[in-house]
């Protein structure tokens, strides 16, 4: 039987399951460049830049390996726009028996694909991504019956599961986990490492044109384009994060530096979630950094849970708790989220620093995003439908099944505490101590009320008394109650008087 086997836009692996038992001389791969998929929500120009231009990488590829691709530009004449569309037209086309593809990124693209096999009239198989470390099955089973998931828990069987950094049934080093190693302040004289940067081949550079054609009203800056849009080009991105940034990661991965977006961080989100980059070589590659004395074990620990550790538990509780997840909203938080998200237009200097770097570059590194433009949403109780299309538009490395969870249970708490045990809400302290972002701020860190007062300070109290009655009985959040009820009532009414105009603001 002939077999069409369609691959998406972040399953760029020749190893994909789709591929399996490819038969050279009746099967074809299908892969489209879909306007539904660059507009469902208004993605950075340059994260679509960078998928397509990928994209059309893998296929010459594919070709180059003997492989029949069909593949459909954005702009081609005959573009029907949908995934289910292009599936049928070219079905249609070629009279294929069977299709076959891998399961999808996320719950809508799965939800359309279920459709495909009665619509078609043939037989559809929706094959086991294996490129995760976990299957959905297997994290769900970890998960029945816990009230409360705990990443590090999991992290740990993780561990034990594929032999990571482990002596026996024991962590290396003795310690399962070596965050306390790893929150220091930038300091002055650190020389950061100039990041991976590509230069844009032809394919790209028709890509960039096309995208600054037919995507002009998106967010975000098209150059420059610095991509790995290549299998070798993103091995090489992490071979030069292995050699250059690792060891220095671990202890300043909470550090924010103005004008320094890329700092010790690897980079390589982008090419891990689209397919570029497998989990389990950039695991490996850390771990034989450390094996090698190449890098210390706080850097290489911390590396490796975000890898086997956050993304694979983000991805398992976004398929564990869809659809519904989608609508949560513990807080019930209601705010629009304010035009300077786009625009940077704000006198509050960290914000305006990370929403410039996210509209040049489409990153911004896991802090910036959770203590800073994550924070304020949270603390001035931005709608979290607004706050995850914002998330999702803006970062080339933003799929549903890794943006969802981390922003509507990591950074907003609109869980009510399923995937995180407390709010991640805090006042300019931390941006201060973890930043030099507040030296050049309009607003005063060290006031806490008034029109120079930085409003992170007292948005934060104002957050609090919002929300007593959902966290008043949190153990991580009580005593901050207890703080809040020794204030005198001065104190209080500023609290509330300077948050309630601020908000009144961003409202207008």
């Amino acid at each position: 039987m002939s077999t069409l086997r369609v691959i998406l836009g972040d399953q760029l692996s020749p190893k994909i399951s789709s591929l399996q038992g490819f038969d050279a001389s009746k099967d074809t791969i299908l892969m489209c460049e879909i306007w539904n998929e660059a507009t469902y929500v208004k993605h950075h120009k340059k994260k679509i830049a960078f998928l397509f231009s990928a994209m059309r990488h893998f296929a010459e590829e594919l070709k180059a390996s003997g492989y029949r691709v069909e593949y459909v530009k954005l702009n081609d004449r005959d573009n029907t726009g949908f995934f289910k569309t292009e599936v049928e037209r070219t079905v249609k086309k070629y009279n294929f028996d069977y299709v076959v593809v891998t399961h999808p990124g996320e719950y809508r693209v799965l939800r359309d694909m279920l459709t495909w096999e009665q619509d078609l009239g043939i037989p559809v198989k929706i094959k086991l991504d294996d490129r995760f470390l976990c299957t959905t099955d297997e994290f769900a089973k970890w998960a029945k019956d816990k009230k409360q998931l705990r990443m590090e828990n999991f992290y740990r069987e993780m561990r034990k599961k594929h032999s990571i950094l482990m002596n026996d049934s024991d962590p290396v080093g003795g310690q399962w986990n070596y965050d306390s190693e790893n929150r220091q302040p930038p300091k002055s004289g650190l020389k950061i490492p100039k990041p991976y940067s590509s230069n844009a081949d032809g394919i790209s550079q028709e890509v960039i044109d096309m995208v600054s054609e037919h995507f002009s009203g998106h967010f975000g800056d098209l150059d420059p384009f610095y991509f790995a849009v290549t299998r070798d080009q993103a091995l090489q991105s992490l071979q030069m994060f292995i050699e250059h940034r690792l060891k220095d990661f671990g202890a300043y991965q909470d550090a924010m530096i103005e004008g320094e977006p890329w700092m010790y961080h690897s980079h390589i989100g982008f090419y891990l979630n689209c397919g570029l980059l497998l989990p389990m070589e950039c695991v490996k590659a850390a771990e034989e950094a450390f094996y090698q004395d190449k890098a210390p074990l706080n850097s290489v620990e911390g590396f490796i849970r975000q890898i086997i550790g956050w993304r694979e538990f983000v991805r398992g509780i976004y398929w564990l708790k869809m659809p519904d997840y989608a609508n949560e909203n513990f807080f019930g938080a209601k705010r629009n989220l304010p035009n300077f998200y786009w625009t940077a237009d704000t006198k509050m200097n960290c914000i305006h620093q990370c929403v410039l770097e996210t509209k040049k570059n489409a990153y911004a590194h896991h802090i910036q995003r959770l203590m800073v433009l994550g924070n304020f949403a949270l603390i001035s109780g931005i709608d979290p439908v607004q706050v995850n299309e914002w998330f999702l538009s803006v970062y080339a490395d933003a799929y549903e099944w890794v943006e969802l969870p981390n922003v509507s249970g990591m950074i907003l708490f609109a869980d009510g505490g399923y995937l995180a045990s407390k709010p991640y809400a805090a006042g300019a302290n931390y941006i201060n101590k973890m930043s030099n972002y507040c030296k050049n701020c309009s607003y005063k860190v060290k006031e806490k009320n008034g029109p120079d007062a930085c409003p992170f300070n007292y948005l934060y109290w104002d957050f609090l008394v919002r929300n007593r009655d959902q966290l008043q009985s949190n153990h991580r959040v009580s005593m901050m109650y207890k703080t809040y009820d020794r204030m005198d009532e001065d104190k209080k009414n500023a609290i509330r008087h300077d948050s309630q105009k601020l908000l009144d603001t961003l409202s207008q």
